[in-house]
């Protein structure tokens, strides 16, 4: 009887052994990117339904490179149908993007349970995503929402903005807590309204995640502007294990692209998303629009956080010359491309090419407008 026992048990070592070996680690994309080259666009089309659900305002991207599949938000705040994401498999080859096929739709639930509401509901329960990202370590997904600022006679709506953790089928987990700074007041303090969670990204293994304002705090000084006024926005770094904040780093805005018409019409820019690239490197997309001009002005940088002092400690950036912001370079600027950008809020890294570069994959947000277009733009990473 000790012989087919000992048999047993050297077979059920050797088949744990091999399957170990199987198991592949996760690794993050990290790339040195020296250039980027367009290499295909796709439109989606405006309206599209899928599963009794409109499809629009996507506002975020990324990859799950085992599964070949794609998470994309949507910044519908429960208006057309309740907040959600969608998976989806693109096609990609050397010669661009071939198909897109929107496999399912997620809808975000609240910590009991329930769909979000809309602004006629409930404002102090509505949503407003941006950004989502995967965590293929745990199998979960995260996305931000851009709470609400209103501030009026009579009416005055504060509502935080959030970074929450979900099942891949929407069902919530928790939430990283949110710095005091990071929180809606009715003081001329803290974050502007529609300014703030726009970009987020893991780093270092999926054991960091970055996120950034999109515009200046109130207290950090001016919105960007048409010359160079030292607007400035933070970024900053939660430990993804504690959901706790750990530092927060400056980046300065470029100016804004172009002019409005007339003189006194909206213009803006701010940082629409970030993507980590490794060894505290982040990818930032500058979205500049002004009124009269349809097209968005899109702007790529690399932001270096190596040398960047933590400013989680200073209460105000205003007039403040105690700090080192980030460095940046500016990679691309859209606007030389020849083709038309929209309103580019996303990026993932995608799949890599026979050729074995890396690409990146742009997706725009069309407001669920019909003069807008929600583009995907594809391009092919050199290092």
């Amino acid at each position: 009887m000790t012989r087919p026992l000992h048999l047993f048990s050297r077979l059920t070592i050797l088949l744990f052994i091999m399957s170990c070996a199987t198991v592949r680690p996760v690794v993050q994309p990290v790339a040195a990117v020296s250039s980027l080259k367009l290499i295909g666009q796709y439109e989606i089309p405006f309206n599209k339904t899928f599963r009794n659900t409109t499809v629009g305002g996507l506002s975020g991207i990324d990859y799950d490179a085992r599964m070949d599949r794609y998470f994309l938000i949507c910044d519908d705040r429960s208006d057309k149908n309740p907040a959600r994401y969608y998976t989806a498999r693109i096609s990609i080859s050397a010669s661009g993007i071939d198909t897109v096929e929107f496999t399912g739709v997620n809808f975000l639930l609240q910590p009991d349970g329930s769909m979000y509401p809309n602004n006629k509901q409930d404002r102090l329960r509505t949503p407003d995503p941006e950004s989502i990202r995967f965590d293929p370590s745990g199998g979960q997904l995260v996305w931000t929402s851009e709470g609400e600022r209103i501030l009026k006679q009579n009416d005055t709506v504060l509502v935080d903005p959030s970074i929450i953790r979900i099942k891949k089928n929407g069902t919530y987990v928790s939430s990283f807590a949110i710095p005091a700074n990071m929180k809606m007041q009715a003081a001329e303090k803290g974050p502007r309204v529609n300014g703030v969670l726009e970009g987020m990204s893991f780093a270092d293994n999926y054991k960091t995640l970055f996120v950034n304002v999109e515009e200046p705090l109130l207290e950090d000084g001016p919105r960007a502007d048409l010359v160079d006024n030292n607007a400035y926005i933070r970024i900053f770094r939660f430990d993804a294990a504690t959901q706790k904040n750990t530092a927060q780093y400056v980046y300065k805005l470029a100016p804004i692209a172009y002019p409005p018409s007339p003189a006194s019409g909206f213009k803006v820019n701010g940082v629409a998303e970030i993507l980590s690239l490794g060894n505290e490197k982040i990818l930032t997309i500058e979205r500049s629009f002004s009124t009269g001009r349809l097209q968005n002005s899109i702007k790529i940088f690399i932001a270096d956080l190596n040398g960047a002092t933590d400013v989680s400690g200073i209460s105000s950036l205003r007039g403040n010359d105690r700090f080192i912001p980030a460095s940046k370079k500016l990679l691309l600027d859209m606007d030389k491309l020849g083709v038309y950008t929209d309103n580019i809020e996303g990026v993932t890294f995608g799949p890599v090419l026979p050729n074995g570069h890396k690409t990146l994959l742009f997706v725009s947000d069309n407001n669920f407008s019909l003069v807008q277009k929600q583009q995907l733009l594809l391009f092919e990473v050199m290092e």
